[in-house]
């Protein structure tokens, strides 16, 4: 991973790849907690996590075409209407504009930084959203993901974050005009490890048909919408240029 030394962002961003002539962005956006107004601990546990998911996008999308960056939260918690971390995210989103103006942007997010990322999917330059075991609480707002691509992996064993509630609100973006795909994991828990190499293959498929607009069918999920199966399957797939 190619860390620069310095950024203009860096308040906003941990950057984390930047090529010479970016062609399209990606930024991560790792878990936490509902409630917690304390800084992220120095270890950091899940920004390692989402580490592993930048690797993966790294090795997996052709060239070395794609900006990576995470953002960096001031909390570790949602705390309620504060949305911290939707905040910290539309920065983000705002310095990843200046850096690489006019680039298509996949978000992807796990756990509450899935649930950060849906609510930031109208940003500048957004194409789309790859959710991973999110945090979906119903009732949370789908009409800005018209015309966005939505894809959520999710274990329907997961203890922490309701499967239920992501398929949920899937089905209600679907009905709001979003492109929507869904994959029910097999294994991997909320934590992702079991499987990992799945995980991060199928999300390096669903981050590159965001960003290219191919159909998310051929990628990694199944559509969703009025007739969709309300548990839809897991399947393999196959590469897909950026």
């Amino acid at each position: 991973m190619t860390r620069p030394t310095a950024a203009p962002t860096a308040g906003a961003l941990d950057l984390l790849h930047v090529p010479a002539d970016p062609r399209a962005v990606v930024v991560l956006l790792h878990g936490g907690r509902a409630d917690s107004l304390g800084p992220p601990t120095r270890l950091n546990l899940p920004a390692r996590r989402m580490d592993l998911f930048a690797r993966a996008l790294r090795r997996g999308l052709p060239g070395d075409v794609v900006l990576l960056a995470r953002v960096r939260y001031r909390h570790r918690g949602w705390n309620g209407p504060a949305a911290h971390p939707v905040q910290d995210a539309r920065r983000a989103l705002a310095g990843v504009a200046a850096l690489a103006p006019g680039r298509p942007v996949a978000l992807v997010g796990h756990s509450m930084g899935g649930r950060a990322a849906i609510a930031v999917a109208d940003g500048p330059g957004v194409r789309g959203v790859v959710a991973l075991a999110p945090w979906c609480p119903p009732g949370e707002p789908v009409a800005h993901l018209a015309g966005r691509s939505l894809v959520i992996l999710h274990d329907e064993h997961d203890r922490v974050t309701s499967a239920e509630q992501s398929w949920a609100l899937a089905r209600r973006a679907a009905a709001a005009r979003a492109r929507v795909g869904t994959v029910a994991m097999p294994r991997g828990g909320h934590a992702m490890l079991r499987d990992a190499g799945g995980w991060h293959r199928l999300t390096v498929d669903a981050v590159a048909a965001v960003l290219t607009g191919a159909p998310l069918f051929l990628a990694s999920a199944t559509p969703v919408g009025p007739d969709s199966p309300p548990r839809p399957p897991y399947l393999r797939n196959s590469r897909h240029p950026v």
